[in-house]
């Protein structure tokens, strides 16, 4: 070897060195400095994902919901779960709340569809036909329109006073029924109004959100071509062995659906 290639190959192996000794001294990833906290009602909670935890109990935490598989995915530096099956603005603010703290760095939350009675609106459609299901809906949108903006409003200046620091991310609800299909149950009429409640829900939600700086993420899209009455649905449907599940997304829909609307939003 003369003494020119001699000289290059010395050379090589001392910036490879130096490229290895760097690589040892610097962590894999650095440690997350993301708090995160999950509240809101059942589409936060997982209920109908299955794998609820233990410790939650008639909250119906599942690790298949899309807090916990952002927060296995991501690894923050806290996590606290504590969205409840059934929370209304209300409850989110007075059993909630405390959850949360200057140090909090991401906030998730669904709420309002409680405030407006989805439950109550869609075991009547289920049981007592189109009439008292446009009815219903009709009921729910009137009452939406006036009081769930307050409601909204209170929850949304909580969350911020405990988190004053956070990154809130708001998350909507899916329209449930494809449309123009044919499916048996509901009829088009009912899946119509139903479907026109939540979406009044939601840009009233949006609208709030935005007012208050909040991200909202709108999963309406993503769930098109998922819904009732598609061919690759992510939402039970009315299940009378197990109602409290009915309309709620599976874990399909936590983890095609929800997860990455909010992956997004959280970034």
């Amino acid at each position: 070897m003369t003494r020119s290639r001699l000289l290059t190959f010395t050379a090589s192996l001392a910036t490879a060195f130096t490229v290895l000794v760097t690589l040892a001294a610097t962590p894999a990833q650095a440690a997350s400095t993301v708090r995160y906290v999950a509240l809101g009602d059942s589409y936060s909670s997982g209920v109908g994902a299955g794998s609820y935890t233990s410790e939650s109990g008639a909250c119906q935490r599942s690790t298949k919901a899309y807090p916990a598989l952002w927060a296995a995915a991501n690894a923050p530096a806290s996590y606290a779960f504590v969205a409840c099956s059934g929370a209304t603005t209300t409850s989110v603010t007075s059993s909630q709340l405390s959850a949360l703290s200057s140090s909090t760095t991401l906030v998730s939350i669904t709420v309002g569809g409680n405030d407006v009675g989805f439950a109550n609106i869609m075991s009547t459609c289920a049981l007592q036909g189109t009439t008292q299901c446009v009815a219903a809906v009709q009921t729910a949108e009137d009452k939406a329109r006036a009081s769930l903006p307050g409601l909204l409003d209170n929850a949304y200046n909580a969350i911020r006073s405990r988190a004053p620091n956070a990154r809130v991310v708001v998350l909507g609800y899916p329209v449930f029924y494809q449309l123009g299909t044919v499916c048996v149950g509901l009829s088009a009429t009912s899946h119509a109004k139903i479907n026109e409640g939540i979406n009044l829900v939601d840009d009233l939600t949006r609208t709030a959100a935005g007012r208050h700086g909040f991200t909202f993420a709108d999963v309406r899209s993503i769930f098109v071509g998922h819904q009732l009455c598609s061919g690759d649905k992510w939402l039970h449907a009315l299940n009378f062995a197990s109602l409290g599940i009915s309309y709620h997304p599976m874990a399909t829909g936590h983890s095609g659906g929800y997860f990455p609307v909010f992956r997004t939003a959280a970034a």
